[in-house]
């Protein structure tokens, strides 16, 4: 029997029986420190690192009932085992002992083969228990950088996305200004004007059009090539008109007009009523309003995307809310999919498949967010890899309920998983990704907290052309308690 050499501390007033116990373990090769009462023995485990105790049970001042209860009650002592040796050959004591947490129970005066039989096993587990510590320590540390690591891809992709709502709103409000003092000159100008009632009519109509057709502008992308080139020349018409009439900046104007929806038979017999002075008056106050409501609209529609965004955001990670609670599923998927946007713009099509009478289930939301990333990310990857010969690379959400159980679907029309790797997929470390791209930790942290902390059941199935990752949560799991 191989032995295991430790750092032993034996407690015991009698100093013979320390003597006795410190020659025999430094005959075994271990280290020894010896402590002549209990309150002694905690200050030593504090200031140092002991691989087991030796301790009596009847001292003076703190017995060893005391000293084996503060230990375990300290997290930094209980898991260091404790061998108590007394000449309390009772079976009460023993018991008691054990139960406190002792690891072991030895009368006095004690037998050396077995004590040390004994203690060999007590450091066997604390050398085993000490392995298993570092190992969750360094699970915990890889998967606290596996969020970290997709904390840091969402926050690039949220960051892209908030760029461009923020860049138009400040660019609006620049604009917005300038259009503004240009407006405050053509009030004045159109104050000298004397426009009659019928021809103030005619303006206030006008400007309700401009603000109108501001609101429905067509984006550019949305004119077809002849439309585009009609447009041209409506406007390259509608200057000349303007030219001849003596109005000044005609090139500024018909572009507006044109948006507006005016036609030049529209000014012609605007141009009846009014004078040059007049017209111009007219079409610079039009020109205006349109400009300004126009900027006023895209700041809006700015100003809604940054806080659509922000909401998002703030119901992806159930901010300021209570870790387990009643969540949408549909929800959650829908925010995975706002901060994923930017990857799905690399253009991946999604289609929802959602059951429309969906109950809320009992689950920790943010967890559960993680495990939609975690799929949906990996389905964009499938799909946007060299390899996938999709035409139309889609993912598909699909929701039902079945029985007391929310079923939830991610599937992709991408190239597959090899079926020599299914087996493993939800294994630690393992990935199909080449090396650099993934940890190995994306879906076996989403098997934990499906099957672990939600009690419910993730399965795939995979071919060429279509992957499905199929989720199976209780509608009302027993989680009270539950914080692993």
């Amino acid at each position: 029997m191989s032995n295991e050499i430790g750092r032993i501390l034996v407690v015991d007033d009698n100093r013979m029986n320390r003597v006795k116990l410190s020659i025999s373990l430094e005959g075994q090769g271990h280290q020894v420190e010896l402590a002549e009462d209990g309150g002694q023995a905690l200050a030593l485990l504090k200031q140092q690192d002991f691989d087991a105790v030796l301790l009596d049970i009847v001292m003076p001042g703190m017995d060893g009932f005391q000293v084996l209860e503060k230990m375990k009650a300290d997290p930094d002592l209980r898991d260091i085992p404790v061998i108590v040796i007394s000449a309390l050959d009772e079976i009460d004591s023993a018991v008691r002992c054990i139960e406190d947490g002792a690891e072991d129970y030895l009368p006095k005066p004690f037998n050396a083969v077995l004590l040390r039989a004994r203690l060999h096993a007590s450091l066997q587990k604390k050398k085993l228990r000490d392995l298993e510590k570092a190992y969750l320590r360094q699970e915990m540390t890889l998967r606290q950088n596996e969020k970290l690591a997709t904390l840091g891809k969402l926050s690039a992709g949220m960051a892209h996305e908030l760029n461009n709502p923020a860049a138009a709103v400040q660019r609006g409000a620049a604009q917005l200004q300038a259009a503004l003092d240009d407006m405050k000159q053509v009030h004045l100008g159109l104050a000298d004007q004397e426009l009659t009632p019928a021809q103030l009519q005619a303006l206030l109509d006008m400007d309700r059009l401009a603000q109108a057709s501001a609101r429905q502008r067509p984006e550019p992308d949305d004119l077809s090539g002849s439309a585009a080139l009609e447009r041209s020349d409506r406007e390259a018409e509608m200057e000349s008109w303007l030219e001849s009439k003596g109005v000044n900046r005609p090139w500024d104007f018909a572009p507006s007009l044109v948006s507006i929806g005016i036609s030049l038979g529209d000014l012609q017999a605007l141009g009846a009523d009014f004078n040059a002075g007049q017209l111009t008056s007219l079409v610079d106050w039009v020109h205006c309003t349109y400009n300004i409501s126009m900027m006023v609209d895209e700041i809006g529609i700015g100003a809604g995307r940054i806080s659509e965004l922000v909401r998002a955001l703030k119901s992806y990670t159930y901010l300021d809310q209570a870790p387990l609670q009643s969540v949408d599923i549909h929800r959650g998927l829908d925010d995975t999919l706002v901060i994923l946007r930017s990857k799905l713009k690399t253009g991946v099509a999604v289609r929802r498949e959602y059951a429309s009478d969906l109950p809320h289930i009992q689950a920790y939301g943010s967890e559960l967010n993680q495990v939609w990333t975690n799929l949906i990310d990996n389905a964009i990857d499938a799909l946007l890899a060299e390899d996938n010969p999709v035409d139309a690379p889609t993912i598909t959400l699909r929701t039902s309920q079945q029985g007391e159980f929310v079923i939830v679907e991610v599937e992709d029309n991408g190239p597959g998983i090899p079926a020599a790797a299914l087996p493993r997929l939800f294994d630690p470390f393992f990935t199909t990704k080449p090396p650099g791209k993934g940890s190995g930790l994306g879906l076996n942290t989403s098997h934990n907290i499906i099957v672990q902390k939600h009690k419910g059941k993730i399965d795939v199935e995979s071919q060429p052309g279509r992957t499905r990752f199929l989720v199976r949560l209780p509608i009302h799991p027993n989680l009270g308690g539950n914080n692993a």
